[in-house]
């Protein structure tokens, strides 16, 4: 019964559709332009943006960083 359910969940999972195909013209490789990124650099706001993000990442990898040396030293109680 499990392996019909999964079965039939892929089944529908393959036929859902994000979203719409779009044509792709040759104007849309011109538009090198974005132009959030170009408001949030006018004002400033972008310094804000990629501070956030090197916070986030430095705290993710402060964590792996701790979690790496807290399961080197399982591992070496471990084996002793």
């Amino acid at each position: 019964m499990q392996k019909w359910l999964v079965v039939f969940l892929l089944f529908i999972s393959l036929q859902a559709v994000a979203q719409e195909k779009k044509e792709i013209k040759s104007e849309d490789y011109e538009n090198y332009s974005v132009e959030m990124a170009d408001d949030m650099r006018q004002s400033g706001k972008i310094y804000v943006l990629v501070g956030i993000i090197g916070i986030v990442m430095g705290g993710i990898l402060v964590y792996l960083v701790g979690t790496d040396k807290k399961l080197s030293r399982l591992e070496k109680e471990f084996k002793s």
